[in-house]
């Protein structure tokens, strides 16, 4: 063997060493009916089953459609079974209160899936009805991680519920404090409108139902948690629907009791307008004076004003427009100087507060009167939100906004009543009442525009 063979050889030897071993056949996951759907022309491709979309920035909306048949099937569902989804459908299989991710779901009961089945098999238009307050909609790059989280176990979950029950159904999802959020009726009118029906000729209200957890049950010997709030029996009173609690529809258990922690209906089943007492003595004074609101917010202080104050002369110094007590006190000022009468639309609720104004009084010798707004909290909380939906409207002429719950509770902790020895002419107490603003529609006023307790 010649030396150039031999170093051919010991390189090859060499190279061997070095060279990288040869690579395994990995084991593909990928099947031949995924290969396929890759290569299928978009245009035919089958649709997915679970189709979503957003209302507004608020209302999360998935429909599961099994085939064409759902569209022209809805057409003449006039009876609809309609649901809550988490602890009437659904509940955490991990056996905790909030599930901790898009699996963590069994059945709340064995027979739900059953049920379903037989109600789509009788006829009934099926669709979900649910609050989810921890989801945000909103398109914001800023949004953390967290928030693109609850979405995603959100929507994984509800498409895996619907998936397995492989039914045409609707999910109306409310992820804000607005007309969509039970009790209000905004998902109702959704969900009409998604399936063409008309609440006077196309549905079946004595015929069909809601079955939701939130019932307004008090805690007795054999449930020992009470409900968390009352909304889904509320819900189903505001659209005219009767209503059953997961208990007594998959159960059959007998209706136990429930309270309502606040009922508009105590209020004349009406929207509210505005406060008013009994019979207010508002008449033309020949003299100069200060005229003092105290209320909470949503007590109908401002409405007081342009009905009674308004048509006197007396101008109105509002601290939401005007932004600071500073800018209010410089501008009622100026108006007495002038000599016109100045009405303080604030909610002035402690001692300290009024004593700005009762010495403003003093100091240019005119009389000061006080209104008093004995709404409650709830009440107030209700009202405001009546007024917040009718954004425009003679119930809300300046467009204000939905208040925090917060503007609520603060002003009931600082209330302090307020007392002639305070400096005032004379206290009058307002009374709430109720002013028709509307007609009366098909729906019922009563929660409209409530959800406060969840």
């Amino acid at each position: 063997m010649s030396e150039r063979s031999g170093v051919r050889k010991r390189l090859s030897a060499s190279e061997k060493e070095v060279s990288p071993p040869a690579k395994r056949r990995q084991q593909s996951h990928t099947t031949n009916k995924a290969v396929a759907s890759f290569f299928t022309p978009i245009s035919k491709k089958e649709p997915e089953k679970m189709a979503w979309r957003i209302v507004k920035d608020s209302l999360l909306v998935g429909r599961y459609n099994t085939s064409a048949i759902f569209q022209s099937a809805s057409q003449a569902r006039r009876r609809i079974a309609a649901f809550d989804f988490d602890s009437t459908l659904v509940t955490p299989a991990s056996g905790k209160k909030f599930g901790r991710d898009a699996s963590d779901w069994k059945w709340w009961h064995s027979s739900v899936p059953g049920k379903l089945n037989q109600l789509y098999e009788e006829g009934y238009l099926l669709a979900v009805v649910s609050n989810q307050g921890g989801i945000s909609l909103k398109s914001d790059p800023k949004t953390v991680k967290s928030d693109q989280k609850r979405l995603a176990d959100f929507k994984g979950k509800v498409s895996a519920v619907v998936s397995q029950l492989d039914l045409p159904i609707t999910v109306y999802a409310a992820t804000g404090r607005d007309e969509y959020r039970k009790p209000r009726v905004g998902i109702w009118r959704e969900l009409l409108g998604d399936h063409d029906l008309n609440i006077m000729e196309s549905v079946d209200l004595e015929n069909s139902f809601f079955v939701g957890d939130a019932g307004g049950r008090e805690a007795v010997a054999d449930m020992t948690v009470k409900d968390h709030s009352c909304v889904d029996r509320d819900f189903a009173a505001n659209v005219g629907l009767p209503f059953y609690t997961p208990e007594e529809y998959f159960l059959q258990h007998p209706v136990q009791p429930f309270v309502r922690s606040f009922d508009p209906a105590t209020f004349g089943n009406k929207l509210a307008e505005s406060s008013t007492s009994a019979n207010p003595v508002i008449t033309k004074t020949d003299f100069l004076e200060i005229v003092l609101l105290v209320g909470s917010p949503g007590a109908g202080k401002s409405s007081f004003y342009w009905k009674y104050f308004q048509p006197l002369g007396h101008i109105r110094v509002n601290q939401d427009i005007l932004k600071t007590r500073e800018k209010c006190v410089k501008t009622a000022t100026a108006l007495i100087e002038e000599g016109t009468s100045v009405v303080v639309d604030n909610t002035n609720a402690d001692q300290d507060v009024r004593a700005v104004w009762v010495d403003l009084a003093k100091k240019h010798s005119v009389p000061i009167r006080c209104v008093h707004f004995t709404a409650s909290a709830k009440l107030c909380e209700h009202n405001d939100t009546v007024r917040a939906l009718n954004l425009g409207q003679e119930t809300n002429p300046e467009n204000r906004t939905m208040l925090p719950k917060l503007a609520f509770t603060s002003f009931a902790s600082r209330f302090r009543a307020p007392k002639l020895e305070e400096g005032f002419k004379e206290i009058i107490t307002v009374d709430f009442e109720v002013s028709v603003v509307q007609p009366q529609t098909r729906y019922s006023a009563r929660w409209l525009a409530c959800g406060i307790c969840r």
